[in-house]
Order: C-alpha cells, then sequence, then structure tokens
C-alpha cells in the first residue's frame, strides 16, 4: 500500500441522504467550498439512502482520477446508529474489496470542538441581531 504522504489523497463528503433535493444544498456547498480553497482537491459527495451516489460509487470516482488515499468525513451532528454502526461497515467492505487503496474514517463533523463552538456563536450572535 502506498502511505498516504505520497499517494493521492481525497475525501468524501458522506451524509444521511433525502428525497429533496434542496437538502443536498449544504453538503455541495462544503464540497464547493474545499475546491475553492484547493480547485484540484479530489472531493465526492456520498449518502446513506435516498439518495446517490453512494459510498461506493464515490470511491470508485475518486479511485478512477488517481486517488489511492480516502478520508471519509462522515456530515453528522449527532452520531447514532448510521454513524456508529452502518458507515464503520460500509468502511470495511470497502477496505476489504480494495485492500491497496487506504481509507480514513474521520469522526462525525458533530464531535469536532470548533465546529460546536462556531454553532454556539452562531446561535449567541443571533440573539443579539434579532433581539427588540
Amino acid at each position: 500500500m502506498t502511505t498516504p504522504s505520497l499517494a493521492r489523497k481525497g475525501i468524501i463528503l458522506f451524509a444521511h441522504g433525502s428525497r429533496d433535493p434542496l437538502w443536498h444544498q449544504p453538503i455541495a456547498a462544503v464540497a464547493q467550498e474545499i475546491i475553492a480553497i484547493d480547485p484540484h482537491a479530489a472531493v465526492e459527495c456520498a449518502y446513506l439512502e435516498l439518495s446517490t451516489p453512494d459510498l461506493h460509487t464515490a470511491s470508485n470516482r475518486l479511485m478512477a482520477n488517481g486517488v489511492q488515499w480516502i478520508s471519509i468525513l462522515p456530515m453528522f451532528l449527532g452520531v447514532g446508529k448510521h454513524a456508529r454502526e452502518d458507515l464503520p461497515l460500509l468502511v470495511q467492505s470497502l477496505r476489504s474489496q480494495y485492500p491497496h487503496i487506504h481509507f480514513e474514517l474521520q469522526a462525525a463533523v458533530g464531535e469536532n470542538t470548533r465546529l460546536i463552538k462556531l454553532l454556539a456563536t452562531l446561535a449567541q450572535e443571533s440573539l443579539q441581531t434579532n433581539a427588540p
């Protein structure tokens, strides 16, 4: 296996999914922001259910572009069954199917203290801007 420092890296933003096309906009906006920061970034969105592409399809897209190291970022605020059980099983399936590719499962975004602080700041600011 190629070491991550020498391999082409990519990221998958993994979310639950929805039939409502408007629901996808925030996830797509994060992907666009990543590309704005780094125009050469290899980034895909993937969904557990109700939406496409799924995790395997998004992984295959990255691998087709030469990515050998894939970071999977769960875009979940809460760490429920999907993040604790379903996603690790999907990642293990990918690792078994593609042993030459490095798959790294990140913690859900809702566990990141920086996001928690940002959400608190946004909530506090809404109190100040909407105050009578």
